[in-house]
């Protein structure tokens, strides 16, 4: 018992002496870089209020561009449309064919500018608001759309693929939008498709592994050298006269993956359709 007693006394001292090598000689280098730590930290957080001052401001700068843009520009092209309508009714006899026409054709671009308006406005909503995450079952949502799209067109032939029980996580309504983009974009480029196919399921990526969504169709595809321009606001590589609409739908799209912290890229050939590949 005393050689116990006077080991633990050895083994204290020994401890004790440790103790103080270690604050004389290692407490000023932590000391210092707990210091620089801190002062890494106010800076961060200096920054970071800086930078949400700065979306701020941003933010109410587009909300009073959209309103401008949602009544300013409105007006006016309601104007246009309206008064070469009342043109047309009231006057159109002293026209010939040709004066109708150009009449007409001022009555479709006032009514296609008022269309990319209403795409502005939605692109740029979906940058604002909060988002409300949850479970989603994507392949009900997409079941859904795609019902929707083939009653807009019952004299088509479309076989939809839709792979079951797509679960993601995130915002439904946005994740509505975006599947309702991509779908539409498939329906409409499959147009001239006497036989259109339309998939949508999971798969992996052969690089990383990583767990991917996709919608494929067989439709007219695009030229893979112009594949940057596509996820762009108003780019457009067929013409409206070929395929109608005005450029959002996948911006739209990408904006929403954005949001979820996603990627999406695509894959085409000229008329071999075209496959959207994303993530969430």
């Amino acid at each position: 018992m005393h050689y116990n007693s006077d080991a633990e006394e050895l083994r204290g001292k020994l401890i004790g002496l440790g103790e103080k090598s270690i604050r004389k000689n290692y407490y000023p280098e932590l000391q210092r870089r707990m210091d620089e730590l801190e002062r890494l930290n106010a800076e961060l957080e200096q920054r970071v209020a800086e930078r949400t001052a700065q979306l701020a401001a941003a933010n109410k700068e587009l909300e009073a561009f959209c309103y401008s843009v949602s009544h300013d520009l409105r007006a006016p092209l309601r104007s246009i449309d309206g008064f070469s309508l009342a043109v047309l009714e009231d006057y159109g006899q002293l026209f010939d064919e040709e004066g109708i026409g150009y009449l007409n054709r001022v009555r479709l671009a006032s009514q296609r500018m008022a269309e990319l308006i209403d795409g502005l406005l939605n692109l740029s909503r979906l940058t604002r608001g909060d988002m409300i995450k949850q479970e989603v079952d994507l392949s009900m949502i997409a079941w859904s759309v795609a019902k929707e799209l083939k009653q807009g067109c019952p004299e088509r032939t479309i076989t939809v693929i839709i792979e079951p029980d797509i679960k993601v996580y995130g915002d439904a309504g946005l994740l509505r939008t975006l599947v309702e983009n991509l779908l539409s974009n498939a329906f409409k480029f499959t147009a001239r498709c006497p036989n259109a196919v339309i998939e949508m399921g999971k798969t992996l990526d052969g690089e990383s592994g990583q767990a991917l969504l996709y919608v494929r169709d067989n439709g007219a595809g695009f030229d893979m050298a112009y594949a940057d321009k596509l996820f762009g606001a108003f780019q457009r590589l067929h013409t409206v006269h070929e395929f109608p609409g005005n450029g959002i739908g996948l911006a739209t799209v990408q904006r929403i993956i954005n949001r979820h912290g996603g990627q999406i890229r695509a894959h085409g050939a000229v008329n071999q359709g075209a496959t959207f590949f994303f993530s969430l």
